[in-house]
């Protein structure tokens, strides 16, 4: 391998960041392109926000059996030192 695909590995590793393909309509790239809007740093920053989305979807899936036991609990026992609470 060239010393230039070297260092390009290197700084693509260093950033964190890997190449990959990806199809998009070409009147949307069109234009992101004539707004010079960074089709990355997009990408990216939406991709990070549809995976948090889902993650806490997941997780209040996973767990609404016990969200229900402890909303059911609360209901029926009110809050943990609620008897204390002065305001």
């Amino acid at each position: 391998m060239s010393d230039i695909h070297n260092k390009q590995r290197v700084r693509t590793n260093l950033s964190g960041k890997r190449a990959i393909n990806l199809s998009l309509s070409s009147d949307v790239l069109d234009a992101a392109r004539q707004l010079d809007i960074n089709i990355s740093q997009v990408c990216d920053n939406y991709l990070r926000e549809v995976i948090r989305y889902e993650q806490e979807r997941k997780w209040r899936e996973d767990h609404a059996g016990f969200i229900a036991a402890y909303n059911a609990t609360i209901e029926a026992e009110g809050l943990p030192l609620d008897e204390w609470k002065s305001f």
